[in-house]
């Protein structure tokens, strides 16, 4: 069976009907989606940073000889410091957006696809209608124009598509770019910034014969997800920074569709975390390396001083295995499998430059919840993930955006304790929600509880479908208050060391056998907000819900 296909219109459309075809056989087709009206441009409000987002087709070289056919964001500074908006160089990626706690943010996204789309800013709190529910979706010609306040702690976000069964094949054609949010807290402590901070974007890619972009629109696709054989950062492949020998900032966002990375340098030396997906950590921690899951993202202080000019340091995806199962490695066809040794970019010392910095002892101070504060402390709300024979599931349902569950409806303003796992047995439908009510209640222990006896006979690996997920929350970011496992112990300890749970996060990856709790805030907004994995094909086919904020 061929694994890739040209990703012209006819195959973009035969990979989404596999996708949409799984969800649709297990479950029927569901109620159709009632569209959200275009918003429009409000006089009541006056923004800081007023830009322009156009999607487009577009043609780019990423390999030697015939340029590539991309879909790309297009960006157009209309109000705001020029900073705001910075052109990604060389690149098919989005501009880079740079805005501060605070601003007043307008933007104009205009359609000039071939097909509907819709924008969601991943990780920034805002209102309903402006996160890129799919229902907003525009067609080819329209606008929709997002307005809402920065309120996020300094951080690196980004955007992408979030259109119904459709967000995988965007992503992948092109549409991502990188947002990079400052705060006063985070200038004060004079990080590497300029040239010296540097945001990094990675994805995995294939191409076929003619140099254009390559698609596995078969029901492995769909049921793993799209691994590449070529690893691309910031859009181009073999990069290499040129540093000086003083410290930097590197800002690291995983943006393939369902690729997992293992960050290390090629000689070894621990890396310097200061933040992940919602800023800065309390204090900067080493690690020997960092797992990195699509979505994540990675903050790292890389000191090149005492290196000669000349010198090379490379960093790595390492080897793991235990998340993915072993069928799927078989069946994915990649030159490249997931958990294998390979590079992704490398960095060469070109000049000398004594500037000596290191992190300061404090970096930031995070509100840590306590059981008080948690409307739920001992009935979490649960999240069971089941990964089944043609079925992607959230609770033992598949996506429908006219089914809310009594338990997905929370009270505005509110904190709530929310448990992840994996669904026992791995190869079920899925027990549904109203059966797991009283879950975990009473196995608070340690600073808010233990995972006591709640892990199950049978989590370990579940089964041949059982595979890492990477669950993301609309919204605020959370805290990780617990992470159990029980399971493969060999091949958890190839990756154990990699989880920074100690700062705040929008995106988690659950491995095979673990069972995570964490705290987070429903504040300020009502509305529909999506949870779903962001292995983008498990997304589009179903593996993604909605937490009604009422």
């Amino acid at each position: 069976m061929e694994r890739f296909g040209s990703l012209s219109r006819r195959g973009f459309l035969l990979g989404a009907g596999a996708i949409a075809t799984i969800g649709a056989s297990a479950h029927g087709q569901g109620h159709a989606m009632r569209r959200i009206a275009p918003n429009r441009a409000s006089d009541a409000f006056d923004p800081d940073v007023d830009l322009e987002l156009i999607c487009k087709p577009a043609e780019t070289p990423i390999l030697t000889g015939k340029p590539t056919r991309v879909w790309r964001y297009a960006g157009n500074l209309i109000k705001g410091p020029a900073h705001a908006l910075t052109a990604t160089p060389e690149s098919y990626l989005g501009p880079q957006l740079r805005f501060s706690k605070g601003q007043k943010v307008r933007i104009r996204l205009r359609n000039e696809l071939p097909e509907e789309t819709i924008t969601h800013w991943h990780g920034l709190h805002v209102p309903m209608l402006m996160d890129g529910h799919p229902a907003a979706a525009i067609d080819p010609g329209e606008t929709y124009v997002y307005e809402f306040d920065i309120r996020n702690r300094a951080g690196m976000y980004f955007y992408h598509p979030h259109t119904h069964e459709k967000t995988a094949t965007q992503v992948y054609r092109g549409l991502a770019g990188a947002i990079i949010v400052e705060d006063e807290e985070e200038r004060a402590l004079g990080l590497p910034s300029g040239e010296f901070e540097i945001p990094l974007v990675i994805q995995d890619r294939s191409f076929d014969d003619d140099n254009q972009l390559a698609y596995g629109g078969d029901m492995h696709t769909s049921m793993f997800g799209f691994y590449g054989d070529r690893l691309l950062v910031n859009g181009r492949r073999n990069l290499t920074l040129d540093v000086a020998s003083r410290p930097y900032r590197l800002r690291i966002l995983n943006a393939s569709n369902a690729r997992i990375y293992k960050l290390c340098w090629d000689d070894r030396t621990p890396l310097n975390v200061i933040g992940v997906d919602g800023g800065l950590l309390e204090k900067a921690e080493t690690r020997p390396y960092v797992m990195l899951a699509p979505a994540e993202r990675v903050d790292l202080i890389v000191d090149f001083s005492g290196r000669p000019q000349g010198a090379k340091l490379t960093m790595m995806s390492g080897e793991f295995y235990g998340l993915i199962p072993p069928m799927a490695q078989r069946m994915m066809g990649s030159d490249v499998p997931m958990g294998e040794e390979f590079p992704l970019f490398a960095a060469t010392v070109t000049r000398s430059l004594v500037e000596p910095w290191k992190p300061p002892e404090k970096l930031s101070t995070i509100r840590r919840f306590r059981k008080e504060d948690i409307a739920n402390p001992d009935n979490p709300i649960p999240i069971a993930i089941t990964m089944a024979h043609m079925a992607m599931l959230l609770n033992g349902r598949p996506y429908d955006h006219d089914d809310i569950e009594p338990r997905e409806r929370i009270p505005v303003d509110t904190t709530q304790l929310i448990e992840i796992f994996h669904e026992r047995g791995g190869m079920g439908m899925g027990m549904g929600m109203g059966g797991m009510g009283g879950m975990g209640g009473g196995m608070m222990r340690g600073r808010m509880g233990g995972m006591g006896r709640g892990m199950g006979r049978g989590m370990g690996m579940m089964g041949m479908m059982s595979m890492a997920h990477p669950i993301h929350l609309h919204g605020q970011q959370f805290e990780i208050i617990e992470r159990g496992f029980e399971g493969d112990e060999d091949a958890y300890a190839t990756i154990r060391e990699g989880f920074i749970d100690s700062g705040l996060k929008d995106t988690v990856l659950v491995a095979p056998g673990e069972r995570l709790r964490i705290v987070k805030q429903f504040g300020d907004f009502k509305g529909r907000f999506m949870y779903h994995c962001h292995n983008l094909e498990h997304e589009d086919a179903g593996m993604m819900r909605e937490f009604s904020v009422e």
